[in-house]
């Protein structure tokens, strides 16, 4: 993992311009496979087009910034993880990136989804998602949100607290229905990439404490209560896992949950989930899992665990998210500014200031995130040289690539691709600074489809109600 010097990047010792895992490349020219959607190459004449379209086109018709979305490329990947779990239930974790459009396509493909707010929970009905293939998350919802679920009859509600057990007893007798739940459990495991820990990470806002009792007492309290139908145990132990070690784990620590449920009651819990956070490739030093590896290690920890216990293996479910949408989206910016900087030692920088930054995608500023990014409009022969995307913010740390090698020539009003930004990009951002978010479109056999329109000062404006007094 990278690790970072509290008060931001910009404040750490300064060794090299650039980290060890980031090699000079060969030819600064070539795309790297793994980072981009599978429909993403460069044209003879050196500029990149996604699923047909030229991103030159795109930026003369669209604008920049613009998150750019390749349909086919999401929807074989939601085929793919579909095929790979194969009699499990997929849900696609929508607060990755959720819109009606993106909704219908899940349903399309077959997918179920999971959302953890109402506005998600909206989107995905207005999307034409079947209510019972909608799981309902979140640690904190509201009376209006469980109305929500249970008039329209989501599939599943995944409960997090004592506290909403209580209010959703009550709403279930006022309106007079059952709902099904889930229980979330921490199980003492956070795996994050490479590594997992397994010792006080049950200390967080989710779910129920598995050590401490908490996950067994939920279970009898919604199996005992005549207004929920107990279906089952929710665990979820990080994000961006490369691979199935961590849920060894977490999986022998809720199986054994189960084991307790059986011998205390005498029935079997019928549904396990096992949460997502399956990673995909930022840099080129990540090496993330296929989705056929991923299923094949579940199953097989599944089973085994299974046997250890004496249980029946359970309906199982996973919910990627970020895997699915991360490689399918690319962001396209527009060089503004172009600055050197000298850092010391003999050592330089390029600073490259774009006209997006932390406001549609804030992942490098909050998590110090690695992104990888290309220029985009042509081919160079210039040499590579370290370079720092950066933003328009009035923050030292409004960071978009952190360390890339880009063509030494790369200049004003050249465009940067930034590969791997579908999720978590357009779905966290923010208007700081009064900036409003850029659209989000999808390409698909040379067509340019609007999902989300580009947002607009008078959007903006619209919410300020002491302009609408100075006007009145």
């Amino acid at each position: 993992m990278t690790h970072m010097h509290v008060a931001g990047a910009i404040h750490a010792d300064v060794a090299s311009p650039a980290p060890v895992w980031l090699t000079r490349p060969d030819d600064v020219n070539e795309l790297t496979t793994k980072l981009w959607s599978s429909n993403t190459k460069r044209e003879e004449d050196g500029v990149i087009s996604i699923a047909g379209v030229r991103v030159t086109d795109l930026a003369e018709q669209v604008g920049t910034p613009v998150y750019v979305l390749d349909e086919d490329d999401f929807r074989t990947r939601a085929r793919t993880w579909r095929e790979a779990f194969a009699g499990w239930t997929v849900y696609y974790a929508s607060k990755a990136f959720i819109s009606t459009v993106v909704a219908r396509w899940l349903a399309e493909e077959g997918l179920s989804v999971d959302v953890a707010s109402l506005g998600e929970l909206t989107v995905a009905l207005r999307g034409g998602v079947d209510p019972a293939r909608i799981a309902h998350h979140g640690n904190n919802k509201s009376d209006a949100e469980l109305r929500v679920s249970l008039t329209s009859g989501v599939g599943r509600i995944v409960v997090d607290s004592s506290d909403e057990i209580t209010r959703l007893e009550r709403l279930c007798a006022e309106l007079g229905v059952t709902a099904k739940v889930m229980v979330r459990v921490t199980t003492g495991v956070e795996a994050h990439t490479h590594e997992y820990i397994a010792t006080a990470h049950e200390d967080q806002k989710f779910g129920f404490s598995i050590g401490g009792g908490q996950a067994l007492v939920a279970l009898f309290r919604c199996q005992n209560s005549p207004h929920l139908d107990l279906v089952g145990v929710h665990s979820h132990i990080g994000s961006q896992i490369f691979d199935t070690n961590g849920f060894e784990v977490a999986a022998r620590r809720t199986l054994k949950l189960f084991a307790q449920f059986r011998e205390a009651t005498g029935q079997e819990l019928p549904e396990l989930d096992l949460g997502g956070g399956f990673g995909i490739a930022y840099t080129k030093e990540d090496t993330p899992s296929s989705a056929a590896d991923l299923a094949a290690g579940l199953r097989e920890i599944v089973r085994h665990e299974c046997a250890g216990y004496g249980l029946n293996v359970p309906r199982l479910s996973i919910e990627p998210g970020r895997a699915l949408i991360g490689p399918a989206g690319t962001a396209l910016y527009r060089v503004g500014t172009v600055k050197p900087v000298e850092l010391g030692s003999g050592f330089s920088r390029r600073y490259l200031s774009v006209d997006g930054g932390m406001s549609d995608n804030i992942r490098p500023a909050l998590y110090a995130a690695e992104y990888s990014a290309a220029l985009a409009n042509r081919v160079s022969d210039a040499e590579p040289v370290i370079s720092r995307v950066v933003g328009v913010h009035c923050e030292g740390g409004d960071i978009l690539v952190r360390n890339e090698f880009l063509p030494g020539d790369t200049g004003v009003g050249d465009l940067l691709a930034v590969p791997a930004s579908g999720a978590y990009s357009r779905a966290m951002a923010s208007n700081y600074n009064h900036t409003p978010r850029p659209p989000v479109v999808a390409v698909n056999h040379g067509r340019i489809t609007t999902i989300l329109r580009r947002e607009t000062l008078d959007d903006l404006l619209a919410l300020d109600a002491g302009l609408e007094k100075s006007e009145s």
